[in-house]
């Protein structure tokens, strides 16, 4: 047999949706930034596909809902530059809302993979993922002295990323995606492990709370004796976390207590809180002085660096206001941060639909990984970046793109040449 042959066998459309995919859920921890070219590069070679008709336009209520709420987001965005004469400079900073522009095409693209299979392939990616992650924290933490960061380079991205990653062993070990529970609940364990080690406290609160979560959601399915057998693993995997990650903690609270006392006593805004507490001030006087239309993006970062010099004496800036909701209001004013709000509210609303009305575990499944995100960005979000970052934008738009799928979306086979590649006894409705 011709071996470009075999080749051509094996890389299927759908076969290459499935690698695709996998470096997708297994990258924003380990690899970082390869995330954001994988999933912005696939968006690009699915615009090429769709344009050749080799792919159909996948549009369901789910899927435009969710589109309609991320594009009045990013026209927010444009909409406050042009407001404010500042969109020549705002051009360049305005490229990264492509990355959420693709939703729609990757969408598209997505939906050709069985659903059983994106199920699974998220759960195992993930799960390679949590122990890839725990391996770069311990020699970030041990052998080079810093926080870990994984492949992120950021501690707080790192610390998300790894927690929706352990959010999905979780999902796949209580809904029934995947039956080796023990590897997920080991798998799980060390994600939890690298995120102490990163030192986020923000995320030690996403974490229990997304977790309670998945419980609450997938309690039918848990008899009396699996709950005997699942509190007997909670309490042992408490205990050796506890173990790991007090001193961690502890490090870590003294920081908190110590910038506190610092800030309040010394009225200091040079520690890590003073910081974001005076950053805080700033953008709440900016959203006062334009509640609109905000300032643009390069608006909002002169509004810092001016604040800084004028009410704290300090020379300094930066590129969001460590509060996601406050970043968009002062960039884009009240329409800006109701439409990113939007987003949120409309991913929400999907999968409480599905979760209210289907008993079906792999959309149980999508609209629980749905749920897990958005609890994790927002709660990530009050402390840190909520969109406007490479890596979490890429990661929000797999997890939000594939679970909105998963969760209410309809399967499509290929078009054209491409359409003899999917299999005869494929599923194609939802």
């Amino acid at each position: 047999m011709n071996p470009f042959s075999s080749l051509r066998r094996h890389l299927t459309p759908t076969q290459i949706n499935i690698y695709f995919s996998i470096v997708c859920f297994f990258s924003p921890p380990v690899l970082g930034s390869l995330v954001s070219f994988v999933f912005n590069g696939g968006a690009l070679w699915s615009v090429f596909l769709l344009a050749l008709r080799r792919r159909q336009f996948n549009i369901d209520r789910p899927m435009l809902a969710m589109t309609v709420a991320i594009y009045a987001y990013c026209g927010a965005m444009v909409l406050a530059s042009i407001v404010n004469g500042t969109l020549g400079p705002d051009l360049r900073l305005l490229l990264p809302l492509i990355t959420l522009l693709f939703f729609p095409i990757s969408y598209s693209t997505w939906s050709i993979t069985e659903k059983a299979t994106l199920a699974r392939v998220a759960v195992l990616a993930s799960t390679a993922a949590c122990f890839g992650a725990l391996l770069l924290a311990i020699i970030q933490y041990y052998w080079i002295g810093t926080r870990a960061e994984g492949g992120a380079g950021n501690a707080i991205v790192f610390a998300a990323v790894t927690c929706l990653a352990v959010m999905m062993c979780l999902v796949g070990a209580l809904s029934g995606i995947e039956r080796r529970w023990k590897l997920l609940a080991v798998a799980a364990l060390a994600g939890t492990a690298a995120i102490l080690y990163s030192g986020s406290r923000i995320i030690w609160v996403a974490m229990p709370s997304a977790a309670i979560v998945i419980f609450l959601i997938n309690r039918r399915r848990i008899t009396s004796a699996n709950l005997t057998r699942l509190a007997l693993i909670a309490g042992a995997a408490c205990l050796v976390v506890a173990a790991i990650g007090l001193p961690v903690i502890i490090d870590r609270a003294d920081f908190l207590f110590s910038d506190l006392d610092a800030l309040t006593t010394k009225n200091d805004h040079t520690t890590a809180l003073g910081l974001r507490v005076a950053m805080w001030e700033i953008g709440a006087t900016g959203f006062h002085d334009a509640p609109i239309f905000g300032y643009g993006i390069s608006g909002s970062r002169a509004l810092m660096k001016q604040g800084f010099r004028a009410q704290f004496g300090m020379d300094a800036g930066y590129n969001h206001y460590h509060n996601g909701f406050l970043t968009a209001v002062v960039q884009a004013g009240l329409l800006g941060a109701l439409a990113l709000a939007a987003i949120f509210v409309v991913a929400a609303w999907n999968a409480a639909r599905t979760l209210r009305r289907s008993a079906d575990p792999v959309e149980r499944f999508g609209a629980t990984m749905i749920i897990v995100t958005v609890i994790t960005y927002l709660v990530a979000g009050l402390t840190g970046i909520l969109v406007g970052h490479d890596i979490l934008d890429a990661t929000l738009m797999v997890f939000l793109v594939s679970g909105t799928y998963l969760a209410c979306g309809r399967t499509v086979s290929p078009t054209g040449k491409s359409a003899a590649a999917i299999p005869s006894g494929a599923d194609q409705r939802s």
